[in-house]
């Protein structure tokens, strides 16, 4: 497997960002760790290992960008206006700085797919809907989708109220944004065995708006044995990608 380690400085936050590329061709998948996790953390964890065949075939070619979680969203010193903020600053650098490097690199001219689990599950789902013309395929695992997990009440904070799926989908009325939606792939995926609680809640909740919109997805509800851990994840990721690819999406 073609592996590169490597960085580039993000004008949007003002530092360098580091990222590991896997692969040698194929549709690009953006991961975004999870809570506290680097751009080493999907290989550290065994993922690119559990969906190495995808990517040796040419299939998908994996990106694993950093992220500033802990200076948005997990800055406990911040109030939630201020989280958001930061974040919209990664939102900056992800779109206007990182996928277009995706993009020229991979000789890749059509939109990518987003991933990660947990925290990283929250991006996923986040960023897919906000840049549909980016994102058309989501594979979210045991994320959470309100932005309330992180802040507690907003009190109707723009900045954060734009970053909350959970909130910002029900009043989703664009048909830009809604055609898009209805012609992407999303695939959200919960266990329901330990420390999975308030993510099948989010999960549930999430599902509702969907049916709401009319946006097709497919919600995964996997068995009371499955825990919020990387060793579901790493069975989920490739059972997710080999549908895919069987129904001609990837």
């Amino acid at each position: 497997m073609k592996f590169e380690r490597r960085s580039h400085y993000s004008g949007s936050l003002g530092r360098e960002m580091y990222f590991n590329v896997y692969g040698h061709a194929g549709k690009p998948i953006i991961v975004f760790p999870s809570s506290g996790g680097s751009h080493n953390e999907y290989g550290d964890f065994g993922m690119i290992e559990s969906i190495r065949e995808f990517i040796d075939r040419g299939v998908v070619k994996v990106y694993t960008p950093d992220s500033v979680d802990s200076e948005s969203w997990f800055s406990t010193n911040k109030n939630a206006h201020d989280m958001a903020y930061f974040h919209n600053l990664y939102d900056s650098y992800i779109v206007h700085e990182f996928v277009p490097l995706v993009r020229h690199e991979s000789n890749w001219g059509g939109k990518l797919i987003a991933t990660g689990c947990s925290m990283g599950g929250f991006h996923t789902i986040n960023f897919a809907l906000r840049h549909p013309d980016i994102f058309d395929t989501a594979i979210a695992l045991s994320g959470v989708y309100d932005a309330r997990f992180f802040t507690g009440e907003y009190y109707g904070d723009q900045e954060v109220y734009h970053n909350s799926p959970i909130d910002y989908l029900w009043n989703k009325n664009d048909a830009w944004f809604l055609d898009q939606y209805r012609n992407s792939n999303f695939i959200i995926c919960v266990g329901q065995g330990a420390w999975e609680e308030p993510h099948i809640s989010d999960t549930r909740r999430l599902q509702e708006a969907f049916a709401a919109k009319g946006i097709p997805a497919w919600f995964d509800y996997w068995g009371s044995d499955v825990d919020h851990d990387w060793p579901w994840w790493k069975i989920q990721m490739p059972y997710f990608l080999r549908t895919l690819e069987e129904q001609g999406k990837l």
